[in-house]
């Protein structure tokens, strides 16, 4: 590049980088849209609709229906936001909460009354109850003149598949109605054409797509296991106050301001480089969070903020590629071309293992499950774009106005290879002793207080108490007052807060309170604020972490380590590299695990973001690192596999090690300055991050030697064949 294009380039850049930033501070037009404050927000940023539904009928429901009929909802509203809970409350109650929304009318009236749901021949008799659905969802059909016409898509239950083939068997030779009746009303009344026995069923017919939707969600919220009836509706504020937001951005932006004086001072030129396409990463992440419209919870700004810290991982891949090209002799323009061609394949392996986990994490999981894939594939595809075109353009353009001496981009010094393999017992033994620790304590936990972690209310539920204070109070207030009262008598350090507005009423959701607990905490509220305790009402409620939603977590964790063995596997033609990379996984996750044991960290919804985020973090190094092995492999051969091991750890350990005190510096900045429910989330993270460090300098590659040595000779022959092919 001359100096005319790279002026040029960095006018082009400028410009941008300014036209991003106005829009994601100011927005455009009158409603702000693309920035930040446009975008949508979950209950503890910015609060949302409480609904409160009752079944109908005398009778105690039975806890199998209240599950089922939970899941359905819970499935149902995340049509709002990935973030909506469902959750019991009483015995024969359901309370759904949902960020992002004022207007508790119009989503009661789209939701419409959970009721009773039938299909029925024109003989009168019911072929299908609304159980037998399993989804509904309206979509296009091409019809015979080739148009795109709105239809609504059924599929059936295992059980409702085999009704309705008879149903429509017999019901198709004279093209006989079947009814969709809905609380006593028919609200579709299609004839049959064919015999339909595969369980998935299309209704033509609709005038428009807005008809087909509405149509849809009757039949959906239809088909539940109980009927319910609206009890009460609420807007509620946001958990958390303004003061919790503003110290977590703070924290964000100090520790990006750390991050981008360290690339600087560490890579010169390339730092610099990196730093302003750090700035335009938070950007295009505040644009791109508006433009798929994800709903962003305090977790999510962590994780965001935590994403700063990732995203410059591959920059340092490449700027230690370019300081040993330069080491061997080539000039600063050569060096760059070749750093980045050498750097592609682990910045491409690195990046597509952690997709794979979010989209496994994204397709089978739900709520916060879902939420948490969206934003980690968000940022891994960013950052990708951020490193590989708009850094190396930066740096083409800072080469092409005349800074081309090799001082401003470094040349790596020649390092003494340190010996990992000889002390892999050391290793293998300290991580076993870690992991067993820990399943020591959550027995003895398990003995002690019945519960082997501090599982927090999201996790086992508990109660929730509507207090009527005689004046009205700001978050703030309620958190620096009352809250410490009841933390003090609960001894719970997880009290949720959540305000009515246009009333003076205040939920506070802490763990299962006793009767005498409740007791004291009337009496305390009467005596400290005046409080009417008659006007006080205190409920049992279910965890808002379902456990469909645990279950599904995990067996999206499991597919997508196996997803990520497999692919590893195929990239670098040899399982055990894989099997290394999936084995310091479950390691990483099960240290963690240990250290919430032994500390008694609350385990609440930050637990499940915490742990989904060392599955996607913690594999990168590792890829790095099994990348140079196989380099080295190929240019070396297998003489000496022991040694090319721990040449190859220690040519990538300052990567391994720059990559995760970025990381660590934003998540520690964030543990300083952050409230107490970031800090849940930021501690064992800390701890996730550099366990994952050690795990893939320590343990993967030690790990795979074994694994090689217990495989026999044949791969080994066929990677010395290569290698001489190679060197041939």
């Amino acid at each position: 590049m001359n100096r005319n294009k790279g002026i040029i380039t960095l006018i082009v850049f400028f410009i941008l980088l300014a036209g991003l930033g106005y829009v994601a501070v100011r927005g455009v037009g009158e409603d702000r849209s693309g920035s930040a404050a446009s975008i949508k927000q979950g209950l503890d940023l910015a609060g949302g609709v409480s609904i409160t539904y009752q079944v109908v009928g005398d009778e105690e429901p039975d806890s199998a229906d209240m599950n089922d009929t939970i899941y359905k909802l819970q499935q149902r509203v995340e049509g709002y936001s990935t973030e909506a809970q469902v959750y019991q409350e009483g015995t024969d109650r359901i309370n759904i909460e949902i960020p992002g929304v004022s207007d508790a009318n119009a989503v009661l009236e789209e939701l419409g009354r959970p009721g009773s749901l039938s299909f029925q021949d024109s003989a009168g008799n019911t072929v299908l109850d609304g159980t037998d659905i399993a989804d509904a969802q309206a979509g296009y059909q091409t019809d015979s003149m080739g148009n795109q016409t709105p239809v609504v898509q059924l599929t059936m239950t295992d059980e409702g598949t085999q009704k309705f083939a008879e149903a429509t068997e017999a019901a198709a030779p004279t093209h006989d109605i079947i009814y969709i009746i809905y609380d006593g009303a028919v609200v579709s009344a299609p004839a049959v054409n064919d015999p339909i026995t595969d369980g998935q069923a299309v209704i033509t017919g609709m005038a428009s797509f807005e008809e087909a939707q509405n149509l849809a969600s009757t039949i959906r919220i239809g088909g539940l296991s109980l009927e319910l009836e609206e009890l009460r509706s609420n807007v509620v504020g946001a958990q958390l106050g303004s003061e919790a937001i503003e110290k977590s951005l703070l924290a964000g932006a100090i520790g990006m301001g750390i991050v981008m004086i360290f690339m600087i001072a560490v890579y010169w030129v390339p730092g610099l480089a990196s730093a302003l396409a750090l700035c335009m990463y938070v950007e295009l992440i505040v644009l791109l969070l508006y433009g798929f419209d994800i709903t962003l919870t305090l977790p999510g700004v962590a994780g965001i903020i935590l994403s700063v810290g990732m995203a410059v991982d591959a920059n340092v891949i490449i700027f230690a590629r370019i300081r040993e090209e330069i080491a061997t002799g080539k000039t600063v323009k050569t060096a760059m071309k070749i750093g980045f061609q050498k750097a592609l394949s682990a910045i491409i392996d690195g990046n597509v293992t952690t997709l794979i986990a979010a989209a496994v994490l994204g397709f089978i999981g739900s709520g916060t499950v879902r939420g948490f894939a969206q934003t980690l594939a968000l940022g891994i595809v960013v950052s990708m774009f951020t490193a590989l075109f708009v850094t190396r353009a930066l740096m083409n353009a800072f080469y092409g106005i005349g800074i081309r001496n090799e001082k401003f981009y470094g040349r790596m010094k020649e390092k003494k290879t340190i010996s990992f393999v000889s002390k892999k017992a050391v290793f293998f033994t300290a991580s076993i002793a870690v992991i067993l620790a820990g399943f020591v304590f959550m027995g003895i936990n398990q003995v002690r207080s019945g519960q082997a972690l501090n599982y927090s209310l999201e996790f086992v539920g508990g109660t929730s108490t509507n207090v009527t204070f005689n004046e009205d109070m700001s978050i703030e207030e309620l958190d620096a007052q009352v809250v410490p009262l009841l933390e003090k008598i609960t001894g719970d350090g997880n009290v949720q807060t959540q305000k009515v507005q246009g009333t003076t009423q205040v939920i506070f959701k802490t763990r299962t309170l006793s009767a005498e607990e409740r007791e004291e905490v009337n009496q305390t509220l009467e005596e400290n604020f005046g409080v009417d305790s008659t006007l006080t009402t205190a409920e049992s409620i279910s965890s808002t972490i379902s456990g469909e939603m645990r279950r599904e977590a995990f067996i999206a964790v499991i597919v997508a380590a196996v997803a990520m063995l497999l692919y590893v596997w195929f990239r670098f033609k040899d399982v055990r590299f894989g099997a290394s990379a999936v084995a310091a996984l479950i390691h990483d996750v099960l240290v963690v695990l240990a250290f919430y044991a032994v500390v008694r960290v609350s385990v609440g919804s930050t637990f499940i973001a915490c742990m989904l985020t060392i599955v996607g973090y913690s594999i990168n190094a590792t890829i790095v690192i099994f990348d140079r092995i196989r380099e080295n492999l190929k240019a070396e051969g297998t003489d000496n596999l022991p040694g090319l091991v721990d040449r190859s750890i220690t040519q990538t350990l300052s990567r391994s090690i720059f990559t995760s005190l970025t990381t660590f510096i934003m998540v520690a900045v964030l543990y300083v300055l952050g409230v107490s429910s970031i800090r849940e989330f930021a501690l064992p993270l800390m701890i996730g991050i550099a366990c994952g460090t050690y795990s893939s300098v320590c343990i993967t590659g030690a790990l795979w030697l074994v694994l090689k040595k217990i495989g026999g000779k044949e791969n080994g022959q066929e990677a010395a064949k290569l290698s001489k092919k190679v060197k041939a």
